[in-house]
């Protein structure tokens, strides 16, 4: 139940701040075999992958009619050849040739990741029941690619998490840049503050319940941390901050980080209240 209610708060919380990014945000997936299936196919998706010698293949099969929409697109860092093609197929029958060898690409800048693309040759079609495969290829099959399939935009908690798990990836081995530089996402200031927001919640509930239920003892006083052991978390809450976003961007330790700025701020350590301990030169029970 408890964990219910976090996850309802902290998705509440992630979507109000990310209206923004979601309103033109795609499912990011990162391609891990040569042959993909693409479940949902109006669902906006985002694939990144990078091709071994062969075409990459995706497959949707769907038992009615649908909107299809194919997007071609490869990153924008030094050495990425615009040369990545795709072709669209129907029951073994091609529909469309999304050639990028000769297309004008155009640049685009992606809030949502705050990445730069160059983005190539699009297909829409309300398409019929079946089994369609895209086959993405370049001239020499070695470039990197981003295949965007689907044009509803539709995020829950878990496709939330999951942009956190694989954004810093795709930050590193993709865009080969820091993963620091997803704090220009409105993804990464916005979990910024909401485990902050989180973090500061906590506390101040732990610290309302201690106050209640060991009133008049050393585990309810209001401040219990004296000026040296404010600097040592304010070092922590700094070390967990740059640790998470130069990294993993993992939430728990951003919200770890958070706690101990919320310590910081209100000289109060929730562990010293647990055992009981107090180094404030001044005790204060109010």
């Amino acid at each position: 139940m408890t964990n219910k209610i976090y996850k309802n708060i902290t998705s509440y919380l992630l979507v109000l701040f990310l209206i923004p990014a979601l309103a033109s945000a795609h499912q990011p997936r990162i391609t891990k075999s040569r042959l993909t299936l693409v479940p949902d196919p109006e669902i906006s998706k985002a694939y990144y992958g990078k091709l071994t010698g062969d075409p990459d293949v995706y497959i949707i099969e769907s038992r009615e009619p649908f909107d299809l929409y194919v997007n071609v697109l490869v990153p924008d860092i030094v050495g990425q050849k615009k040369d990545v093609s795709a072709t669209v197929l129907k029951d073994g029958k091609e529909l469309a040739a999304l050639e990028g060898i000769n297309f004008a690409w155009k640049q685009f800048y992606e809030p949502f990741g705050a990445d730069s693309y160059w983005i190539g040759p699009e297909y829409k079609v309300r398409a019929e029941a079946g089994t369609y495969e895209i086959r993405v290829w370049s001239s020499e099959n070695n470039s990197k690619y981003s295949l965007a399939t689907g044009e509803i935009e539709a995020f829950d908690f878990k496709e939330i998490v999951n942009v956190f798990t694989i954004i810093p990836k795709l930050k590193k081995n993709f865009f080969e840049v820091s993963p620091i530089t997803f704090i220009k996402s409105p993804f990464g200031w916005g979990l910024i503050v909401v485990m902050y927001l989180l973090a500061a919640i906590v506390g101040l509930l732990y610290r309302v319940i201690l106050k209640k239920f060991a009133k008049n003892s050393v585990r309810g006083v209001m401040h219990n941390i004296g000026k040296a052991d404010r600097l040592l978390r304010l070092a922590i809450g700094a070390g967990l901050l740059l640790w998470a976003i130069t990294t993993s961007w993992n939430p728990i330790i951003v919200f770890f980080s958070g706690f101990a700025f919320f310590e910081v701020l209100f000289s109060w350590c929730g562990f010293y209240a647990a055992i009981g301990k107090n180094t404030c030169p001044v005790n204060q029970t109010h």
